[in-house]
């Protein structure tokens, strides 16, 4: 999710689940090669278990971004063979590869040889005129041979030719037995399900067919789904009982941060779906909206804006 995940809000939404791995935003293999490795790939060491998302197509870039990041502690390189956007195609890099999926192994097989950690993928069940059912299965079976330790398989076609990278996110239909069916041709690998799913519940109907769930628009915008992650589906205490506790055990980090020159609204433009359906949700957006933004402004801000909610115990919608 590019220009979201950044390491903030990795932060923000570790202080909500323990458990859940976590995700940068698609870093290409040009910036993290030739650019300020410290800015793009640093990150807190309570982050952890967090994956560098990688995108690109060249092999031996591709192997020495890895090994970039299996030196700066991340736990899992991932390789995004699923972004629509214009820039990414551009780049040859994205969706536009699983049209190239001998180029997606080599890939694969140049990042396994370079580094220890897994290496894993991130497609589409197909792009454009593509049949997603000998594609996917190709290109699945193409970057297993390769080494891949998992995949992840947002379940629905890219569409490249006409329609738009928002559009993609919503117009081509969902086919979650697709990702069943991969799954069930390849027992033994992991396989991740993505792509329009927006609540714990849905979450644990996917988990009878598949190895796990990404969440990506859901978690973002609506994040208070995630302090019920690791109570319903790992059987542990959630790391806070409410939100408001949640944004409490940031307030270090948040000092810190700004003490080293970090805006923030840097930080809290990532929190401003934090309370959803309580008192004084609208309050808490419109005060960091209005103040958030300023020069001067510090950690009060944010204060302030959480004394505007009346939050219980817990969230009065179900995750």
């Amino acid at each position: 999710m590019m220009d979201w995940t950044d390491r903030h809000c990795r932060v923000f939404h570790r202080h909500l689940t323990r458990r859940a791995r976590l995700y940068t935003e698609m870093l290409t293999t040009g910036a993290i090669i030739h650019g300020a490795r410290d800015r793009l790939l640093g990150f807190s060491d309570i982050e952890h278990p967090v994956a560098l998302q990688l995108g690109g197509s060249n092999p031996a870039d591709l192997a020495t971004s890895a090994r970039i990041g299996e030196d700066f502690g991340y736990d899992e390189i991932n390789l995004n063979v699923g972004c629509p956007s214009d820039r990414v195609q551009d780049g040859r890099f994205g969706a536009c590869l699983m049209a190239e999926p001998d180029l997606v192994a080599e890939g694969v097989h140049a990042m396994k040889r370079a580094v220890s950690i897994p290496v894993t993928v991130k497609c589409r069940i197909g792009i454009d005129d593509q049949d997603p059912e000998a594609g996917l299965d190709t290109f699945a079976r193409k970057v297993v041979v390769a080494g891949a330790d998992m995949l992840i398989v947002h379940a629905r076609k890219a569409w490249l030719q006409g329609l738009s990278p928002k559009e993609n996110r919503d117009i081509p239909p969902l086919d979650y037995d697709r990702v069943y069916r991969l799954k069930s041709s390849l027992p033994d690998l992991p396989v991740i399900i993505n792509g329009g799913i927006g609540s714990i519940a849905e979450t644990k109907q996917h988990l009878a067919h598949v190895d796990g769930v990404m969440l990506g628009r859901a978690a973002y915008q609506e994040p208070w789904r995630l302090l019920k992650v690791d109570a319903d589906l790992f059987g542990e205490a959630s790391p806070h009982a409410t939100m408001k506790l949640a944004l409490e055990a940031m307030m270090p980090y948040i000092a810190d941060q700004l003490a080293h020159g970090t805006r923030l609204h840097a930080i809290t433009r990532h929190l401003v779906g934090a309370f959803h359906g309580v008192p004084g949700a609208r309050a808490f957006r419109r005060h960091l909206a209005e103040n958030g933004v300023k020069a001067d402004a510090g950690i009060g801000v944010l204060r302030d804006a959480m004394a505007l909610v009346d939050e219980p115990l817990m969230s009065p919608v179900a995750a």
